[in-house]
């Protein structure tokens, strides 16, 4: 994805010389022009690039071990320190599987469940770290969105490990405080990213490549991360004249009688789309697109006629929320089209998901999500869900990823007595974290069994679910049932001011904002502002959803 970009031999020396120089003003906070001055060129780098964060000791005795002024060099090695905080992190987990004396299933559960996250944040580090080692710093800051949403998953796993704990956990307490210097490492190399165009635009540096300047908004309305062929199989109504390399039928008319059977026959090796077909029927089995197979199509006859279901809950089955899910994809580039998922738990069920997402680049396009509690799991990446509907009831949008829904319908079922709906609950934990959900161009309705209460019967648009929860709700249609107070909180005042809550030209008799919560986390955009939670800015969509061929609105409505 990335290629190498050839910088010549003076313009390296260049870098290193302007870095130097520049660094030498940077001041220390709180210091003196005589301390900065005395400090080394390696430390005056290290200085400079960790004034953006926000756990300044922790970057600060981070980069110092590195011994180079080069800012790659820096970034790798603060790259580094995550995978060894991980290390020790998983280390912990291991000993304390061993070390339990527990009675308690949930904290069993937990525990095992955190050693084969925790290994999944070092699989995916490790591949971050390989793809830091070949480029140079200007593509390292060209394409720091990509990077940052890679290592954010990190932190997305660590969250995970932790939520499947019991509060009061004793055992939770032990792995959060190992797990949280591994976010807090995280976190600055997220913010060190985000400015380093401007640390490189600040040295005025030349370098010897072609332009690759971002077109976020394309002529033909695609956000920029799909390429032609991509676009030909969404746009059409089938499977845009592309030959299914695995036919599924349960039915035995296909190749296949089970989607999990089509994946198993993917090509070694494979290089471009590995497209299924999955035939009209309901098929009852929990799937799971690896991370091993990337770039799957999978394409049915309809999301009324092509369904995926299950019912695994935790309620029932004991098991993490994670784990509940009857369709999981990790690998990056996935699509879907024209197919339903679904998980029947129903409410009684609680946590019971129907699709979780832990994929970079993935795109849903006319697909149907069912569930009641935790319906979409959005656990990781940058992800577009377009022309689809999605149910549920408590938290039934959430996760910890960068998530855009348009115009789409977002369907409130009726709970269990005493509960009430919230249709978004996101889990940014850190500042320097790129995600947060986007409600764009859709109508948030309620299901005809719930009309009749829908006034005794709460819906809010959302509740911060972590410290640095973001959603955003934008020119979409909102029935009257949304509670005048529009979000309510987690518990308590917990997280009411560092929560970003936002709506921008809403519509409906729900859209009414002269009632809402006073929190100063809440927000009610200008124009200028909401643009940049567009697909084509707040995903960089405008390659990589063009690429899927999933129509999209890159910019706003109006």
């Amino acid at each position: 994805m990335l290629g190498k970009i050839v910088v010549t031999g003076i313009s390296l020396i260049l870098v290193v010389g302007v870095i130097i120089g520049v660094v030498a003003t940077v001041h220390r906070s709180g210091g003196s022009d005589e301390h900065t001055e005395s400090l080394s060129p390696q430390m005056k780098a290290v200085n400079t690039l960790c004034q953006p964060t926000y756990y300044k000791e922790a970057c600060t005795n981070t980069l110092s071990a590195v011994n180079s002024t080069d800012p790659k060099e820096l970034i790798k090695g603060g790259i580094l320190a995550i995978s060894d905080s991980l290390k020790k992190s998983s280390n912990l987990t291991d000993d304390l599987v061993v070390k339990n004396n527990s009675d308690e299933p949930r904290a069993k559960m937990a525990l095992n469940d955190c050693k084969e996250l925790l290994q999944d944040a070092s699989d995916r580090l490790q591949e971050t770290l390989t793809k830091v080692g070949g480029i140079d710093l200007q593509s390292l800051s060209d394409h720091a969105d990509d990077y940052r949403t890679w290592l954010s998953s990190i932190i997305a796993y660590q969250e995970m490990c932790l939520d499947g704990f019991d509060e009061k956990s004793p055992l939770k307490a032990q792995v959060q405080n190992s797990t949280d210097y591994g976010s807090q490492l995280t976190d600055n190399v997220l913010n060190i990213l985000a400015g380093l165009s401007q640390v490189i635009d600040s040295l005025g540096l030349k370098f010897n490549v072609p332009s690759t300047s971002r077109r976020l908004l394309q002529a033909d309305g695609y956000p920029t991360w799909m390429s032609a062929a991509d676009r030909k199989l969404l746009a059409s109504r089938s499977n845009g004249g592309a030959r299914p390399n695995a036919v599924v039928a349960h039915d035995g008319s296909g190749k296949f009688k089970t989607i999990s059977a089509a994946l198993a026959a993917y090509p070694k090796g494979l290089r471009g789309r590995y497209v299924i077909y999955v035939k009209a029927g309901v098929y009852r089995e929990y799937v799971t697109v690896t991370r091993d197979k990337p770039n799957v199509f999978i394409y049915g006859d309809g999301p009324s006629r092509t369904i995926v279901t299950g019912n695994k809950n935790f309620a029932k089955d004991g098991i993490g929320t994670w784990k509940t899910a009857t369709f999981i994809v990790e690998a990056d580039g996935f699509i879907a089209k024209n197919m339903g998922f679904s998980n029947t738990a129903g409410p009684d069920g609680h946590q019971a998901v129907a699709v979780r997402v832990n994929s970079d680049m993935s795109a849903f396009y006319n697909c149907r999500l069912d569930g009641y509690q935790d319906t979409l799991c959005y656990q990781a990446g940058r992800q577009f869900y377009r022309n689809c509907v999605l149910s549920g009831t408590v938290d039934f949008l959430f996760g910890y990823g960068s998530v855009v829904i348009q115009n789409s319908m977002i369907v409130v079922r009726r709970p269990n007595p005493n509960q009430f709906n919230t249709v978004t609950a996101d889990g940014r934990s850190e500042r320097g974290q790129p995600g947060g959900i986007v409600i764009h161009n859709c109508r948030i309705v309620p299901e005809q069994a719930l009309v009749p209460a829908r006034f005794s019967i709460k819906t809010y648009l959302g509740r911060p679910w972590k410290a640095f929860s973001r959603a955003v709700v934008m020119e979409t249609q909102l029935a009257d049932f949304i509670q005048p107070d529009g979000w309510t909180p987690w518990s308590g005042n917990q997280f009411l001011d560092t929560l970003y809550y936002a709506e921008y030209a809403n519509t409906g008799p729900g859209a009414a904002t002269n009632r809402r919560v006073r929190w100063k986390s809440l927000h009610f955009l200008r124009r200028n502002e909401a643009l940049q939670f567009t697909a084509g800015a707040f995903l960089r969509g405008g390659q990589w959803i063009r690429n899927t061929g999933v129509p999209a609105l890159l910019g706003l409505i109006k």
